[in-house]
């Protein structure tokens, strides 16, 4: 399933406004990204599709040298006890 970027979020589906799976994020001055929000279908459950949507939020910060707050559960969750998302986490 192909991971999409929209404006306000990464999801799964045709479109992102009906998305089957998304993580959505609000920017924050120049440099920060606000993880608010991540849904997944039951449908999709159990397959990893929420890991797969923050690897994809993770690398984009990565590549526009930005910083995340992870105010979703889910996210906050997965960057605190993963070491490699540990420097995308801002102070």
């Amino acid at each position: 399933m192909e991971i999409k970027r929209g404006t306000k979020s990464f999801y799964i589906g045709e479109s992102e406004d009906q998305p089957l799976a998304e993580m959505t994020y609000v920017l924050s001055g120049g440099d920060l990204i606000i993880i608010d929000h991540t849904y997944v279908a039951e449908q999709l459950g159990g397959q990893g599709i929420g890991k797969r949507l923050l690897e994809e939020v993770t690398n984009w910060a990565r590549e526009e040298n930005k910083k995340i707050i992870p105010l979703c559960p889910y996210a906050k969750a997965q960057m605190e006890k993963n070491e490699a998302y540990h420097d995308l986490l801002a102070k």
